[in-house]
Parts: C-alpha cells; structure tokens; sequence
C-alpha cells in the first residue's frame, strides 16, 4: 500500500478563469438581489417603525380607518397574490367591487392638474373618473371637484425606486412616502389654483380602509398608492387639507 500520494495541482489558465466567473457571477446575483429588494425591505422598516411615531396617527385611531365590514364593501376580496396577478394600470381594479359606472357624477370639466413641489412633479395631469394609470393620475369616483367640501380621491401608480421616472405616470407616485406634514400639494382646475397641505399619512391592508369616505367639514385631497415599492400588498395614504382658497 502506498504510504505518500501525490496530486499535481491543476493550475492551468482555464481552471482559473472557471474560478473567477463563477465566484464573479455568484457575486454578481448577490447584489442583484440586493438592488432588487432594498426599497421592498427599506420601505417595511420605515412603515413599521418610524411612520406611526412620525405621522402620531396609527393605523387604528385614524379617522379615515373603518372596519372590515365597511371596508369590504368598497375594497371587496383580496388576495396578495391573486391581484399581483392583475394589470393594476387600470383603476377600477383597485377597488373591484365599486365600479365608476355606479355613481359617477358627470362633471363639465374632465382634467386637471396636480403639483407637488418637493417630488418634482409638475402639473401631472388628472383625468376625473378616468381608467388608464399607465396615461395620468386618476381621480376616483368623482363626488366632489378640487376645492369644494369633501374628499377628492387620487390614484396614482410607483414602482421600485429604481425605476423611477418623474414624467412617466406608471411610477409617478414612487416617491410619496417621502412626504411630511405641511408640504404642499397644488391643484390646478382651469384658472384656479387651490393649495393643499399634508396632514396625515399612513399604510393599510386594502381590506382595512376606504380612501373613498367623504367628509363634509372641509375640502380634503386624498392621494393613493400601493406599497411596498412595486407591489400591491398595501396602500399608503397620504390626506391633505386645503390651506388656501383661488
């Protein structure tokens, strides 16, 4: 029986080169994975943690909060993973079981335009009772316009945070949890110009709130988007309040 074996080593350039591209490509996924699920995870940690302390409005004393009951009547079933499924380019599918046909009020005006300064986004168009978020914002089962006593809905889409294009209406909204008390949103309706300001944000199940509460004490601006960035398992929502009459 041999006592000693002796192996020649193998260094030979193309064993190296197989080496190298695979600790390169295993590094490569690794950090692809990471680009891919930072704002997902970021987003989470912020929600949880430090959106209720900053906001001081938890999900369950908040005004616009209902109860599950109430709420299933606007938001009808879900399924986190059925609705990731769909094309949530088209609004009637954010609330499926309150379709626009029911009680859309018809109004001579069919646009306007939004701003909100610290996101850079400049007069976003905002079709009223409109389908389409791949093309502008929505406002929601119109009841009331910018401006008069009530709650105007806004639908608008975002997207990871690397996706991000102010100008395109698919990831417009990706930024808004970046918002704070007092910033300003503007609504421009023909030649008026009415100032909002944000008071209040939070993050829902779609089964736990309906954005689409009317309140008769003032004229409030409700912006809606779903979150985690690029996906569809929650919603923020973001309140604000009109500061300033044309």
């Amino acid at each position: 029986m041999a006592l000693k074996v002796y192996l020649k080593e193998n260094n030979s350039v193309k064993k190296k080169l197989v080496v190298s591209l695979s600790h390169i490509s295993l590094a490569a996924g690794l950090l692809l994975l990471f680009w891919s699920f930072y704002p997902v995870i970021s987003f989470e940690i912020y929600s949880r943690f430090f959106l209720k302390n900053k906001w001081l409005s938890p999900v369950s004393s908040s005004k616009l909060a209902s109860s599950i009951k109430e709420a299933s009547s606007v938001l009808g079933s879900y399924s986190a993973f059925s609705n990731n499924l769909r094309d949530f380019t088209q609004a009637k599918l954010w609330f499926p079981s309150k379709q626009q046909t029911d009680s859309l009020r018809q109004f001579s005006v069919k646009e306007y335009y939004l701003t909100i300064p610290k996101l850079n986004i400049s007069r976003a168009k905002v079709v009223i009772g409109g389908e389409d978020l791949s093309k502008s914002l929505i406002h929601y089962l119109p009841t009331t316009l910018p401006g008069e006593y009530g709650n105007v809905a806004i639908f608008g889409h975002s997207t990871l945070t690397q996706f991000f294009n102010v100008k395109d209406y698919k990831t417009i909204f990706t930024y808004l949890p970046s918002l704070e008390k007092g910033d300003k949103i503007i609504v421009y309706l023909g030649d008026l110009e009415y100032d909002y300001e944000v008071t209040d944000m939070f993050v829902v199940k779609p089964d736990q709130v309906s954005v689409l509460e009317q309140k008769n004490d003032a004229s409030y601006l409700t912006l809606v988007t779903c979150v985690p960035p690029g996906t569809f398992w929650q919603r923020l929502i973001v309140r604000a309040k009109l500061s300033k009459l044309p």
